[in-house]
């Protein structure tokens, strides 16, 4: 089977385990996304200033707006704005409930364990490249939090709902980045494939969805099986909306375990690339809490990296050099804390809508919030230094 050279061992390994998974996966190592990709690269032809006009009406007030746009622009909204067969706007609304009563557990999974998962792959290198999550961590870390807000609020994923633009958004930013990447002399595509491959960004939404599920009862989050169903259902449109291949797209939290599972046997060993993304992550994230002081920064960092060792466990820890910490009990705390939490919102309900209210504040105070709203402009240059803020 032809594959990028860095996957080879891998995927011999990951064969044996699940030979159809394992093909598919890095046979989408060498793929990207055929319609976000076309019109990215007709949008590159024309002046920055009306190719984001077009992507502006496209976003905000819809393909029919596009008459005058190029056609494989109206066609990649055209394409965006069908609803799957599948997608059903009420069953998602236990999930979005159980998000945000769980919210303060969902972000510390996804900050201290998930994000870091989801980027232990290859795809770290496209960042480390691009400078867009090393050099730019805090920024990047609030738009991701973000998202996370507007796809668990009712109604985000609705046309013109903020969760369906942004999502839509990062998968034109990722064609745009593919595209640069891939112009580079710094990419080696017979080693490592397509830049933002189409496994990746599979694998990716696999760890935003699944993983994070499972990364949050580690936490104490107790959910029930509708609401976890619902989860899932709003990460795989999520992940449709950012181009995401129906054949690794995740309809089950099992499902997307397995995905995970098998495209991290795959994936080369963990990389400098990785390494820097993954501290530069925790070290970001403090700030991002709006703490500034260099002792408190070092205090919570560490505390991260505590509570991250003990759901990523000690060998990913270690490969990605993380402090040598002792995690005896940490998780525990959590959990307990969560317990506390469920008795709260039986026995005090009035207490815990309060709590609740604080913890929506707290999710918007780590996003990240533009007063002109969502910006359309799309990447001018491969490296982040020589480019500006999107």
């Amino acid at each position: 089977m032809d594959m990028p050279h860095d996957y080879r061992e891998g995927h011999a390994a990951a064969v044996l385990k699940n030979p159809v998974l394992a093909d598919r996966y890095v046979a989408h190592t060498m793929l990207g996304d055929p319609l976000a990709d076309a019109a990215v690269a007709e949008l590159s032809r024309h002046a920055p200033q009306l190719a984001q006009e077009w992507v502006r009406l496209g976003m905000d007030e819809g393909a029919a707006r596009l008459a005058e746009a190029p056609p494989v622009v109206r066609d990649f909204f055209i394409e965006s704005e069908k609803v799957p067969d599948w997608f059903d706007e009420a069953a998602t609304l236990p999930g979005c409930r159980a998000f945000y009563r769980n919210s303060e557990m969902f972000v510390g999974a996804f900050v201290a364990a998930v994000l870091i998962e989801g980027f232990s792959t290859l795809i770290s290198r496209s960042f480390s490249i691009t400078g867009r999550m090393v050099d730019q961590g805090v920024r990047r870390l609030k738009q991701n939090n973000r998202q996370l807000v507007e796809i668990f609020l009712p109604g985000g994923l609705d046309r013109y709902g903020e969760g369906w633009k942004l999502s839509v958004r990062i998968r034109l930013v990722h064609a745009r980045i593919r595209q640069l990447l891939a112009q580079s002399d710094e990419w080696e595509s017979a080693a490592w494939g397509t830049p933002l491959s189409s496994a990746h960004i599979a694998f990716a939404t696999a760890a935003f969805s699944g993983l994070l599920l499972k990364r949050a009862r580690m936490l104490g989050v107790e959910l029930s099986a509708e609401e976890r169903d619902a989860f899932m259902t709003i990460w795989r449109y999520a992940g449709h909306l950012m181009g995401v291949d129906p054949a690794l797209q995740c309809a089950t939290e099992e499902e997307a375990l397995t995905l995970y599972e098998i495209g991290a046997m795959c994936e080369p060993p963990i990389s400098l690339d990785s390494i820097l993304l993954a501290n530069g992550l925790i070290n970001s994230a403090p700030l991002v809490a709006g703490i500034e002081e260099p002792a408190a920064r070092r205090r919570l960092a560490r505390r991260i990296y505590r509570v991250s060792r003990a759901m990523i466990g000690d060998e990913m820890a270690d490969a990605l050099r993380y402090p040598a910490l002792n995690t005896t009990g940490t998780l525990l705390l959590f959990r307990l804390k969560g317990r506390a939490e469920r008795l709260m919102h039986r026995y005090f309900p009035k207490l815990a809508q309060h709590r609740q209210l604080s913890q929506f504040q707290t999710m918007l105070n780590v996003s990240h919030y533009a007063d002109q709203g969502i910006g359309y402009r799309l990447p001018g240059h491969v490296h982040a230094e020589k480019d500006g803020t999107i």
